[in-house]
């Protein structure tokens, strides 16, 4: 009886999913059919027409709802007050996609791209024979964004893309504090769909020696953002101190004064109260400078 309830909200779901207008609509002709807004309609008619000499058309979503329903599709609804509907331009935007692509590909250690989707911003014919593709240096951190093409005569045509893609990153299995090391302890790795992100998702962290910079709530996708180089030295620690030369070797121990990542200065207090500098090499190891 459950699952029979589950899959009726699923399908429900779904079916509701597939009647929400959106809000463009891009296509292939300047004639506007039920077809365009509605997968393999019982019943397909022209509903509108992309005026001669434009390559756009806006209508009030009551009114193509009304329309909608006079041919029999009812139980429909929208989010916005306005339905565009995009000509689109008979170019080939595959060099586009490519460079999309390498982008993501160079920003993303592990990344499985589906689909890239590009549409220009106005209605082209053509494309130059020769152009330099160029994406803005944070887009990677979205899934979708706008970049443009530059001529060789420097005139610059913009374009929307999307792309559809799952990245492996790390989520918190609980509540983490501040400078807590991060580990297969209190993090999971999980592949996702890309989406949208302020910062960068931290994607590898087993080979790398992490910290966590501030308290980061449970269920939360790790980012550069959260995380620093791991302190190996913690104040009030006891380290090794060594000291290395042409004619002596020496090691002691003593209280470390601060924390410290490797290749910092810290400073250290020996068991007779001297301080002295000395540098990060490892766990709990230092080394005069």
């Amino acid at each position: 009886m459950l699952s029979k309830f589950v899959f009726f909200i699923l399908l429900s779901s779904l079916l509701y999913a597939e009647n929400i207008i959106q809000s463009t609509y891009h296509i292939n002709s300047d004639d506007i059919y039920i077809s365009n807004i509605i997968k393999n309609p019982s019943y397909d008619k022209q509903i509108y027409k992309i005026e001669l000499g434009k390559y756009t058309k806006r209508v009030r979503t009551k009114e193509l709802l009304k329309v909608l329903k006079k041919y029999g599709y009812k139980n429909f609804s929208a989010k916005s007050r306005y339905v565009k509907f995009i000509k689109k331009s008979p170019i080939d935007t595959s060099k586009i996609a490519s460079s999309i692509k390498k982008y993501y590909l160079a920003n993303y250690k592990n990344i499985d791209i589906k689909e890239i989707i590009v549409e220009p911003r106005g209605y082209l014919e053509t494309l130059p024979q020769e152009y330099q593709v160029e994406i803005r240096r944070q887009n990677y951190l979205s899934k979708s964004g706008v970049l443009n093409i530059k001529t060789v005569d420097n005139k610059k045509i913009y374009f929307n893309y999307r792309i559809v893609a799952n990245i492996w990153i790390y989520i918190t299995k609980k509540r983490i504090k501040k400078d807590t090391e991060l580990s297969v302890i209190n993090t999971i790795k999980k592949s996702i769909i890309l989406d949208n992100f302020r910062s960068k998702p931290i994607e590898v962290l087993d080979a790398n020696a992490l910290q966590s910079k501030h308290h980061i709530k449970k269920n939360k996708i790790l980012t550069a953002r959260d995380i620093e180089t791991l302190n190996v030295v913690k104040k009030n620690s006891y380290v090794n101190v060594s000291l290395d030369s042409l004619n002596m070797s020496i090691s002691f121990s003593a209280k470390a004064l601060q924390d410290g990542k490797v290749g910092d200065t810290i400073t250290v207090q020996k068991s007779d109260l001297k301080r002295l500098k000395v540098k990060v090499i490892g766990k709990n190891r230092v080394e005069i400078r």
